[in-house]
């Protein structure tokens, strides 16, 4: 069982983001002296970067579910919760990831290509955290200034990816079964492949490194190249991406074949034609040189047979005809590999200078513009509240049974959803107020929506279906019950007349309010001493008001009263 593993699946979920704290500021002789709760810390991320030290995806076959760090919860004195930590995968360079399609519980075949890690450091955040909840203490402003709520940690993204190794090496060798391209390898360089004297030895690519004087350059074979490979014969599909990222392309001839239909010229033809179909199937990145325009080079092996070399010195001159270089070579007895090895670093490194030339001028012309720097929190909170109708897109849909729902989609409309908490009626109202602001509403009696009509925000499990009300209010304006002022209004901070807010007492008006209450208690205690002693409470059968029916002989009218003398009389 080989070790080498070029391709798997990973399961990847970024951390989710803690809830923000809904507290409030407490002071002596202040029981309510504001909100102060604290921000929701973010979910760490999942992210691949391409490492020089890897040099396949082994870990990640045994190890195929990878999570983040969530965040913690804010607290009070507003105290921020804690960021999750990232988690840094490290991938060798090369490795390209696709988002995994399939259904549930089969195997998974790429689908849209999301990176492609060509160079040592590239990143790339497969699993974004989540983002935490502001505290009551970010979400207070001048009118809305004692929060009762706060926001829910949103979720962080999961899914599955591919990850695909495509080697980067400078010199890709091409060639049928058996034709000693890992034989050459392991006489140019320090690997050891496993050779043998049948066809498919090598199932996996083998990657050596040639050192020769001032020169230092990588070089791969790709294993079973056959004619049919580009359609899926033998086992030239599975690794001719492994050529993609090569720089120059050598073929590897037999020249001490038995088979009778066979000899160097075909073997180079039938090889060219499997590339060409190959290429014609890829699209390579910019910068990435196409294989038809690729350096060719042809690599007559086994010239230690005499044979083989009498047919190499044959069609050698027929090669250079086509302008290929053409060298006769033996791993056997290694003749020529010193002239091939040296001829291989020159063209490699005159390659990079062009290819890094070429880099340079694109880097020239592209513009960057960088915006300006704020501070964190309040570039996150401005950017958050600020869109427009481009931000997010309305569709009406229906079904076969007539019923009518309209869906919103939109990275901030179903973000805020997952941030609300539908429980506390201010934090729906709060909702409410974003969704308005932003243009939903707007853009719903556009399409035609009616208070009454379902609201979807989201598509599949995560929506959030609803009875579009555009009057719905926060739960501040419904503390009596009743909706008395527009969306967003805290009646709490009204003095209940003329709509204005309440202006914070000065201490004179405090010493003066209270002077005036502790006279009005003395006035009291005074009229309640003198009802004691004129006997009020002292003789419960003494009647002071007739027309009290609350009073302890019960109470009467004057006809009564003038009823109960005569009888008396």
């Amino acid at each position: 069982m080989t070790d080498f593993v070029d391709r798997v699946t990973v399961h990847v979920k970024g951390g989710d983001g803690g809830n923000g704290s809904a507290g409030v500021k407490r002071e002596k002789y202040k029981p309510l002296a504001g909100p102060n709760g604290g921000n929701g810390g973010d979910g760490g991320s999942v992210i691949f970067v391409a490492d020089a030290n890897a040099n396949n995806l082994l870990d990640y076959r045994f190890v195929p579910h990878r999570r983040a760090e969530s965040g913690t919860m804010g607290l009070g004195d507003t105290k921020d919760g804690s960021k999750g930590a990232d988690v840094v995968l490290p991938v060798p360079p090369g490795t390209v990831i696709f988002e995994a399609k399939g259904a549930q519980g089969k195997a998974k075949h790429p689908g849209r290509e999301l990176a492609d890690l060509r160079h040592a450091g590239d990143r790339f955040v497969a699993a974004a955290g989540g983002m935490g909840g502001l505290g009551n203490a970010a979400l207070a402003n001048k009118t809305r200034r004692a929060p009762g709520f706060a926001l829910l940690g949103e979720p962080g993204e999961e899914r599955d990816v591919i990850l695909e190794l495509k080697s980067i090496a400078d010199v890709a060798l091409v060639g049928f079964p058996s034709a000693g391209k890992s034989s050459l390898i392991a006489a140019m360089s320090a690997a050891k492949p496993k050779i043998a004297d049948y066809p498919f030895t090598t199932l996996v690519p083998n990657l050596g490194v040639v050192k020769l004087e001032e020169y230092r350059y990588t070089i791969a074979d790709v294993p079973g190249l056959i004619p049919g490979a580009s359609e899926g014969k033998g086992l030239g599909l599975e690794f001719l991406r492994h050529i993609e990222r090569t720089e120059i392309i050598a073929h590897v001839i037999d020249c001490a074949t038995l088979e009778p239909d066979r000899d160097p010229i075909s073997d180079y033809h039938a090889l060219e034609d499997e590339l060409a179909k190959y290429a014609a199937k890829l699209k390579l990145p910019l910068g990435v040189i196409p294989i038809p325009e690729r350096p060719r080079v042809i690599v007559l092996n086994k010239a230690d047979v005499p044979e083989a070399k009498e047919l190499a010195e044959f069609v050698r001159p027929e090669f250079e005809k086509l302008g290929l270089k053409t060298f006769i070579v033996s791993t056997a007895s290694h003749e020529g590999l010193k002239e091939l090895g040296y001829a291989l670093g020159k063209m490699v490194t005159e390659l990079r200078a062009k290819l890094a030339r070429e880099e340079a001028e694109r880097d020239e012309e592209r513009v960057v513009i960088k915006p300006l720097e704020q501070p964190a929190r309040r570039r996150r909170r401005a950017d958050d509240e600020r869109g427009t109708s481009l931000d997010f897109a309305v569709e009406r849909e229906s079904n076969r049974r007539g019923a009518v729902w309209f869906t919103v989609t939109g990275a901030k409309p179903e973000r805020w959803v997952r941030q609300t908490n539908f429980d506390n009626d201010e934090a729906v109202g709060y909702l409410a107020d974003r969704l308005a602001g932003l243009g939903v509403e707007d853009e719903l009696r556009r399409h035609g929506a009616k208070p009454g009509d379902e609201v979807r925000i989201g598509k599949g499990e995560n929506a959030v279906a609803f009875d579009w009300d555009p009057t719905i209010a926060a739960g501040a304006e419904m503390l009596d019950g009743a909706q008395l002022g527009a969306r967003g209004k805290d009646l709490r901070l009204d003095d209940g007349s003329d709509g204005n807010r309440v202006r914070r007492r000065t201490n004179a008006e405090r010493r003066r309010q209270y002077h005036e209450m502790m006279d009005a208690k003395t006035a009291v205690r005074e009229a309640m001493r003198q009802e004691r002693t004129a006997g009020h409470w002292a003789d419960p059968s003494v009647d002071d008001d007739r027309h009290d029916e609350h009073a302890i002989l019960g109470g009467h009218g004057d006809d009564d009263f003038d009823e109960q003398e005569t009888t008396e009389k």
